[in-house]
């Protein structure tokens, strides 16, 4: 991968928690790359550290260690000014579009908001007509200007938490499982949309989700996490095509065909899953390996390139 091209270079991201028990590792040194005006679709179960990794690199969590070079500057070490200003480059889109909305504002006032607060326009007209345009790109009709977020649907809330996060030109969106809480044919829609507004404006995306069909359609490159550790990226094609790491079989199995003629063997996870407090260096998914060896449960594997653009943490790559 090019490291000219690259928006987002992320080296040794982590996250840790402390609880009772000791350190919860969200994110274990992650590192990756996005290259300007794609998208990196990353994967995996609920609890794996897919959006700990998002708002790590926005700083929304304050990383415990590693660097986020956003066009070769490193986010963690600005201070909270520096970094307030770069907020406008990054921005991000969030799951639940009726929680991340204030019920008291009307959609105009949403959308107005960031405007105001970046100072990026001089008067009450020239407010009213960005926030036009902005409703206008994401697909909202005029008359709902004054509307609030309990008169609307789940698809037109969450255009607005869309016009929103466009409305300081980012370069970069962190898209949190953006169409996980709407219905089917919704969904549709908005992954549409985000794809048009990438190709005009573009945008260099970070999709996260757990729906790999959505992620194989969307994305360019796919990530797949586990229990904080990226353990398999690929692109897109190639992932699909290729799956090495155990894990990243067993997703794409479990994954329903249209074709009620075409049987496909699911691969069911058996066995603990390792916990993330002070886990030890070892595989953390060894306890659910059908290959598991003693090397597995004695080292922890590194990622390495085992074909172009194609990463993999596992000894079965070796």
């Amino acid at each position: 991968m090019s490291e000219q091209r690259a928006l987002l270079d992320i080296r040794g991201l982590k996250k840790y928690f402390s609880t009772p028990r000791g350190l919860l590792h969200a994110v274990d040194d992650v590192t990756f790359t996005i290259d300007k005006g794609k998208t990196l679709g990353v994967v995996g179960e609920s609890g794996c550290g897919k959006s700990t990794t998002g708002r790590a690199i926005l700083r929304l969590l304050e990383p415990t260690g590693g660097e986020v070079l956003f066009e070769g500057e490193d986010l963690a070490k600005l201070s909270k000014e520096e970094m307030r200003k770069k907020r406008k480059d990054l921005q991000i889109i969030f799951q639940d579009p009726f929680s991340s909305l204030n019920p008291r504002k009307t959609i105009s006032q949403t959308i107005a908001e960031p405007l105001l607060l970046n100072k990026m326009v001089s008067d009450k007209k020239q407010l009213q007509d960005r926030v036009l345009e902005l409703m206008a790109t994401v697909g909202l009709a005029e008359r709902l200007y004054n509307t609030y977020p309990h008169e609307l649907d789940g698809g037109r809330r969450q255009r607005i938490g869309i016009a929103r996060a466009l409305s300081v030109n980012p370069k970069f969106i962190v898209c949190d499982e953006p169409v996980s809480a709407l219905d089917v044919s919704i969904q549709a829609q908005i992954l549409n949309l985000m794809e048009d507004l990438q190709e005009q404006m573009g945008l260099t995306y970070m999709f996260i989700t757990h729906d790999l069909s959505v992620v194989n359609h969307f994305s360019d490159d796919i990530a797949v996490m586990y229990l904080g550790k990226l353990i398999e990226k690929a692109p897109s094609d190639e992932l699909f095509k290729n799956p090495t790491h155990p894990y990243t079989k067993a997703l794409l199995s479990a994954i329903p065909l249209p074709n009620i003629h075409k049987k496909t063997e699911r691969i069911l996870l058996k066995g603990e899953i390792t916990s993330p407090i002070e886990p030890k260096p070892v595989c953390r998914f060894a306890n659910r390996c059908n290959y598991a060896t003693d090397r597995c449960r004695g080292e922890e594997p590194k990622l390495k390139e085992i074909s172009p653009g194609h990463f993999v943490s596992c000894f079965l790559a070796d």
